[in-house]
């Protein structure tokens, strides 16, 4: 079992900044894709950034420029970094660990923080 624990998010005004992470705990050694997931009122979860053990990241084309994900392997550890932030950007922001290269059903999420761009 894989705890994740979120922290970060809040209310900034558009062109702002804001910082995410996520930290992994439980009986894993080390978890092979770590990301951010949003969810936004009324839309389907979508992918943000994702990055692996083998430094392989991800990113979705509306936050290219803007976010970078980072990872501290050895601690468990995924952050993400928001410049830029634009209305659009507002919703809930889920970490997600896949533990497991070739084990796609296997996930774990956190609770979700909640990100709001507004002025």
């Amino acid at each position: 079992q894989v705890q994740l624990v979120e922290s970060g998010g809040g209310l900034v005004q558009p062109g702002g900044s804001l910082r995410l992470s996520c930290a992994a705990s439980g009986n894993i050694a080390g978890i092979y894709s770590m990301g951010w997931y949003r969810q936004a009122p009324g839309k389907q979860r979508e992918l943000v950034a994702t990055t692996t053990t083998t430094t392989h990241t991800d990113y979705a084309d509306s936050v290219k420029g803007r976010f970078t994900i980072s990872r501290d392997n050895a601690k468990n550890t995924v952050s993400l970094q928001m410049n830029s932030l634009k209305p659009e950007d507002t919703g809930v922001y889920y970490c997600r660990a896949r533990p497991y290269r070739l084990d796609l059903s296997t996930l774990y999420w956190g609770q979700g923080t909640q990100v709001t761009v507004s002025s």
